[in-house]
């Protein structure tokens, strides 16, 4: 994990050093980076349900830069971003690839920074894929499943057909902050946070 700095802040009791991480939290801003995993599922879930109930109603911004990863874990957060009656606004700071586009595109108000880029793309099947015949059958069925799911999630965030999607995500298809604003995956490109 990258170093992140402290803040100093002078209380009654002297300097106490706070995260930056922390001090961000406070102003509703969340942060998905890295791969998602069950781990960062389970941190943004308790996040956004922590910041739903502390001011409900009020937006809460998440920042997102990460290659994507487990399809289930991104779909838990994807859920808990919709229920939880919050506007999410979500800004890519430099990828939203793969489960981590479906998030960003997701948002109540999808920002890019000008130099960002989505990349989305059909479901990959995780692990090495082994064992009987049926066994391999139902992992093809759960994955085409999974990539009706996860197409349909973006043809409803982008006003894209489910054809156009699965036309795009049949191989990885890369986006620049403008050209994600003309498909539908971003709302605008910004220059200022």
């Amino acid at each position: 994990m990258a170093y992140l700095p402290n803040v100093l802040r002078e209380t009654s009791e002297g300097l106490n050093q706070i995260p930056i991480q922390d001090i961000l939290f406070q102003k509703r801003e969340i942060f998905c980076v890295g791969p998602i995993t069950e781990d960062t599922a389970s941190a943004l879930v308790l996040q956004l349900r922590f910041l739903q109930q502390d001011a409900p109603g009020q937006e809460i911004t998440m920042y997102i830069n990460s290659p994507g990863g487990e399809v289930p874990s991104g779909l838990a957060i994807y859920d808990v971003m919709k229920a939880v009656g919050c506007p999410v606004r979500t800004i890519c700071t430099g990828t939203a690839a793969s489960m981590a586009a479906v998030l960003f595109l997701s948002g109540d108000r999808r920002d890019m920074l000008p130099h960002a880029k989505v990349m989305i793309h059909d479901p990959l099947i995780p692990g090495g894929v082994g064992g009987s015949a049926l066994n391999v059958d139902a992992i093809a069925k759960n994955l085409m499943q999974t990539r009706r799911t996860v197409a349909d999630i973006i043809s409803a965030h982008t006003g894209k057909s489910l054809e156009e999607v699965l036309d795009k995500t049949a191989s990885d298809s890369y986006f620049d902050a403008g050209e994600a604003v003309e498909w539908g995956l971003a709302d605008r490109v910004i220059h200022q946070l």
